[in-house]
């Protein structure tokens, strides 16, 4: 699925968190964007996704002019074509592992049991679905959220840091995980990372400053 953000601006009041911010992100291609902390990242990672606004600018997702759609259109669009790849996690505490993964094929009124499966053994996770959130390690909780993030399908992956809580042994396997599962289902991946040896296994890599985006 195509990515095209042409002349974005956010600002906090008079302060530009980024401004001219232009980029395309072709069907299958993976991009990594670096930046120095607070160049806003993780704010233009939320404005691709329709989660957070912008003040000047365009987002076209899959030629949809992100601008034009309500709330309640964005989170459909979202629902059906993105897949967000949290640094926190965000798993349910509630629900087992397989609970969790299979929650965006719920809120879309499927149910794939074998689906479920297939994806838990994709991310090494093979034999933990009834375990409870709190029972697993910080690497198997991101493998979680990216099985979720991908067990609809989407056309898009979007991830935040997927590997700024873990050691360096444990974050190459998410990388892993995260880059085979991207690549086997075809979709785009925009990775927003400090790390230099996961922004190195990018097709690409922009570099985010208030100004703008480079090369």
């Amino acid at each position: 699925m195509s990515l095209r953000i042409n002349r974005l601006g956010k600002h906090y009041g008079e302060v530009a968190v980024f401004q001219n911010v232009s980029l395309e992100v072709a069907p299958g291609e993976f991009v990594a964007i670096v930046g120095e902390s607070g160049v806003g990242k993780s704010t233009l990672l939320n404005c691709m996704a329709g989660l957070d606004s912008w003040d000047s600018g365009s987002v076209h997702l899959d030629g949809v002019d992100m601008a034009a759609l309500s709330d309640d259109q964005r989170a459909l669009l979202r629902r059906e074509k993105v897949g967000f790849v949290f640094q926190a996690f965000h798993v349910l505490p509630h629900l087992d592992v397989a609970q969790n993964i299979a929650l965006p094929l719920l809120l879309l009124g499927q149910h794939d049991d074998a689906r479920v499966s297939a994806m838990l053994a994709a991310v090494g996770l093979d034999g933990l679905g009834a375990r409870l959130p709190q029972q697993l390690s910080g690497g198997q909780l991101q493998r979680v959220a990216i099985a979720r993030a991908l067990i609809h399908r989407p056309g898009l992956l979007l991830a935040d840091e997927p590997t700024g809580n873990l050691d360096p042994s444990t974050a190459a396997k998410v990388m892993d995980a995260l880059v085979a599962q991207t690549r086997e289902h075809g979709a785009s991946l925009v990775l927003v990372t400090h790390s230099e040896t996961a922004a190195a296994r990018a097709d690409r890599v922009l570099h985010l400053s208030s100004d703008g985006i480079r090369a």
